[in-house]
């Protein structure tokens, strides 16, 4: 008798499902190609007559014929670090919270809310943002001013932070609120991701350091958080991209300002996001042109900073380096 010959190839259910699958997959990145595209295409004239001065100037007098992304990236970059500066150690405490700490009768609905606060419309956040942080945020940045103020982000041009009376205006509407504002938006995204890495910690290495005498907290410093590193790590980057493109939140947030701006207290900044959704309903064709390129300039940071935390994430849930 001769041997059965061994097929691989799906059949029946099996290959409808991975064909099925395989087309979602394909779309996917059909989509997301078809969006560059796009945005390459219609950016390519704003490119092409401006050249690098559309990344270098910071000026945006489309009157003027002077166009540039220069201040919009740094207000960008700006916003996105305040948020990650709060937002990556709430994350990475309510993350190990969840999966070490909380009691097992609650862990389920504190899973549920930190995904109910991922559904939270933007607007709801930016009126959040600014009827209730931003002026308990201003006093905040009053402290920093006065106590930090000779380091050069926590300066406030013009202003005396010990004067009798001190001018709140000059700490509103600043990067700094906006980032707050921000860093509630990307803590669920952040954190979802760091629990799930947590929660596959192998439970005999745990076990083992426990049976060593190990506390609770030296067995999370000694076996959870180094084999959640990666899981940290991509967390952060993708409520990273998260935060760069924001946009309804900071546009109630902040006062528009196309200046290089260092100083993350002083009132005023812009981000691209912001720029483009304030300027998208009057431009004119040759304005769409440089906003869409705006946009194109975005929509390569985030698409290289969520590929590197997809990486990064598919890697740590092997467990390598975890000795």
């Amino acid at each position: 008798m001769r041997p059965r010959k061994l097929s691989r190839r799906a059949t029946g259910a099996d290959a409808v499902f991975a064909h099925g699958a395989r087309a979602v997959g394909a779309s996917v990145l059909v989509i997301t190609g078809g969006v560059g595209v796009f945005l390459a295409w219609q950016a390519y004239p704003t490119l092409q007559r401006y050249g690098w001065s559309f990344f270098t100037e910071s000026a945006w007098e489309p009157d003027q014929d002077v166009i540039g992304i220069a201040a919009v990236l740094v207000g960008t970059i700006s916003v996105a670090l305040v948020a990650m500066f709060f937002a990556f150690p709430t994350s990475v405490l309510m993350a190990l919270y969840i999966s070490e700490y909380a009691p097992a009768r609650i862990k389920s609905t504190l899973v549920s809310l930190i995904d109910l606060m991922a559904a939270v419309p933007s607007i709801v956040y930016g009126l959040w943002g600014f009827f209730l942080i931003m002026p308990h945020a201003a006093e905040l940045a009053l402290w920093l001013h006065k106590h930090l103020g000779w380091i050069p982000i926590f300066d406030v041009r013009g202003t005396d932070p010990d004067a009798a009376t001190w001018d709140t205006t000059r700490y509103v509407a600043s990067a700094f609120c906006a980032g707050i504002a921000v860093a509630m938006m990307v803590m669920p995204m952040a954190c979802a991701v760091m629990r799930q890495v947590f929660s596959q910690t192998p439970p005999g290495e745990k076990e083992a350091a426990l049976a060593l005498g190990a506390t609770r907290w030296g067995m999370i410093t000694a076996v959870v958080l180094p084999f959640g590193r990666g899981g940290i790590i991509g967390g952060t980057m993708l409520g990273l991209g998260r935060a760069l493109g924001e946009t309804i939140a900071v546009v109630l947030i902040i006062s528009p300002a196309f200046e290089i701006k260092p100083n993350i207290l002083e009132v005023g900044t812009s981000t691209v996001s912001a720029l483009i959704a304030g300027r998208f309903g009057e431009a004119s064709p040759a304005q769409l042109s440089a906003l869409l390129a705006a946009g194109f300039v975005l929509f390569m940071i985030t698409l290289v900073i969520n590929t590197l935390a997809a990486v990064i994430v598919n890697r740590s849930r092997s467990g390598e380096g975890v000795d």
